[in-house]
């Protein structure tokens, strides 16, 4: 994180909870393009949040001094967690998690804490005495340090 990552970290974060939100990922690239990645707390991001935390920083950060440009922008569900409130605000939801290694699955998040998550998922195995595989649902924690990433799951099923 560069200083003026971390500056915007510890000046702006209020600002983005005054609207309900909080902070997932501030990156600024060599050429000063500032992303702001922003979450709801209990709600969707919507556009005038972002309209809104876009005029906050101008009135924090002079644009022609800084020579920035500024994206602010919601989570949005195609990128991973960052932030455990992320995932705490997705309990009850499904997810779709990639783990080191190349393994994935699709599985109702539980819970999370800063060590890990909690997933119940179902997977077809063979029960002792049977010779048909059947479903066969799990509840087990897994540590960030098996996980590559955590995303919202998207189904277009009704």
């Amino acid at each position: 994180m560069n200083a003026f990552e971390k500056e915007i970290r510890e000046r702006f974060s209020s600002k983005v909870e005054e609207r309900g939100c909080f902070l997932v990922d501030v990156e600024v690239s060599a050429d000063n393009d500032v992303t702001i990645v922003i979450e709801a707390m209990d709600r969707n991001v919507d556009l005038e949040d972002c309209v809104s935390l876009d005029k906050s920083f101008h009135e924090m950060w002079d644009q022609d001094a800084a020579d920035y440009s500024l994206t602010v922008t919601s989570a949005g569900l195609d990128l991973p967690f960052k932030d455990l409130r992320q995932y705490l605000k997705a309990k009850g939801e499904k997810v779709e998690v990639r783990f080191r290694g190349g393994r994935s699955m699709t599985a109702e998040l539980l819970d999370a804490d800063e060590e890990g998550i909690f997933l119940r998922y179902s997977v077809m195995e063979v029960p002792q005495g049977k010779k048909k595989k059947v479903a066969v649902v799990h509840e087990d924690r897994f540590p960030f340090s098996e996980i590559n990433s955590v995303r919202p799951h998207v189904s277009f099923d009704k």
